[in-house]
């Protein structure tokens, strides 16, 4: 695709990176065949191109709208166009480009402003958790958008005391904590089982990627920067050999800091050494299969009907990790089915999205429990796992099927 930059983003870093993805792209369409706001709406700017080319526009010095942005905004960043782009068009850095400079030059009506402001901010704050308890126990009462992103409390058990030789850090996340303490838990007795010692450290928090995502990409990356100067103690004296991400949505963004803070002189080496270090919970299952095979012969009773998979975006798309789960659980006994068609596709959570764009993102929730479930006949799958707390969350909210973490299935197993 050729380019013609305005002056005003020629020089600058954003600009730049901007023009490079923007070369790559052949305008093939095949994109939009995989893109799940195009498959809902039919509206070519509601589909990667189209994006493409509202974006090269407006970096080609056009004057963005309100339209603009909505279509932009339209967009849940699931990266799907990326695993199907021939051409490695990286969509998502583009997104944030576009969107950034779009904010700066649209301004939004009041009410929406309030609404984005509430999620980057409360979903970060120490209220956060009170003010969760308080939603359980007037559930019922809530506005139907809100009563559905408050879970049931849990009962997460107890934390692993065993000292081990073997460390890796966990990130325990802003919201998860709070709303699904369970999967932070069995994730360390899983790894205790196998002779590794899950470590917090106390000053990490948010990843980041609310805050970015929402166009605060500053305060986004000074919550990045935190969370290296956290970690960085434990990680520069070798202390520690990976760390650990159990929900994908953080995974993909906490391996993206080398490129989010490349221009920072002060952070670029860190945040590249972070990055390198970071892993999905399911890419350590390959090493500890031995261990946990030999703890759980003869201990994995398989339900009555199979488990429905589905893997998250941020997994299969934004870290490229696709079959790892299902194929090392079905190791250990369990089975694990993703759905026959539609896979790829996003379940509508998609971090904030499910609350700023409700409608879109129902639709997309009930496409996806219907495309999990039709594979089981006349038996509905004995549950639905995967591997983010949102994707969870959301689609629990469509279906009076359990879903759950595959972490907390494992650990259940070892309990047992």
């Amino acid at each position: 695709m050729q380019t013609q930059l305005a002056p005003q983003y020629r020089a600058t870093p954003e600009g730049q990176e901007a023009e490079a993805i923007l070369r790559k792209c052949v305008h093939c369409g095949f994109c939009t065949a995989t893109c799940p706001t195009y498959q809902l709406l039919g509206d070519e700017l509601d589909g990667p191109r189209g994006r493409i080319y509202l974006i090269k526009q407006v970096l080609e010095g056009e004057t963005p709208t309100r339209a603009t942005q909505q279509h932009l905004d339209r967009c849940l960043t699931c990266r799907n166009c990326e695993s199907t782009c021939p051409s490695g068009v990286q969509y998502g850095h583009l997104v944030d480009i576009g969107r950034k400079i779009v904010e700066e030059q649209v301004p939004r009506p009041l009410g929406e402003r309030a609404k984005r402001w509430a999620l980057k901010e409360g979903l970060n704050s120490p209220l956060f958790a009170p003010a969760l308890k308080l939603g359980q126990a007037v559930r019922g009462l809530l506005p139907e958008v809100l009563a559905e992103k408050v879970p049931q409390p849990q009962d997460a058990g107890a934390w692993p005391v065993r000292e081990h030789v073997r460390k890796v850090l966990l990130l325990a996340g802003c919201v998860q904590p709070a709303m699904m303490p369970r999967i932070n838990f069995a994730t360390a007795r899983v790894l205790d089982a196998a002779g590794i010692q899950t470590v917090i450290a106390p000053k990490a928090g948010c990843c980041g990627a609310v805050k970015f995502h929402l166009n605060d990409q500053e305060g986004g990356k000074a919550q990045m920067r935190a969370n290296i100067d956290a970690w960085w103690p434990q990680v520069d004296s070798g202390a520690v050999e990976a760390i650990v991400m159990n929900a994908s949505g953080c995974g993909v963004t906490v391996k993206e800091y080398g490129h989010l803070l490349k221009d920072d002189a002060q952070y670029a080496d860190k945040a590249a050494r972070i990055s390198a270090l970071t892993r999905d919970l399911s890419e350590l299952l390959p090493e500890l299969l031995p261990e946990l095979a030999e703890r759980l012969q003869g201990r994995v009773r398989a339900p009555a009907a199979p488990m429905a998979y589905h893997p998250p975006c941020t997994l299969q798309h934004g870290q490229k990790l696709r079959g790892g789960v299902e194929t090392h659980l079905a190791r250990l006994g369990f089975e694990l089915r993703v759905a026959r068609t539609e896979s790829h596709l996003c379940c509508g959570s998609a971090g904030t999205y499910s609350v700023l764009q409700s409608e879109l993102s129902h639709q997309l929730r009930d496409r996806k429990i219907g495309a999990l479930t039709e594979g089981f006949d006349a038996q509905r799958p004995a549950a639905i796992l995967s591997a983010n707390m949102g994707c969870i969350v959301h689609l629990q909210n469509g279906t009076d099927l359990p879903v759950r973490h595959w972490i907390e299935v494992l650990d259940e197993a070892l309990l047992a």
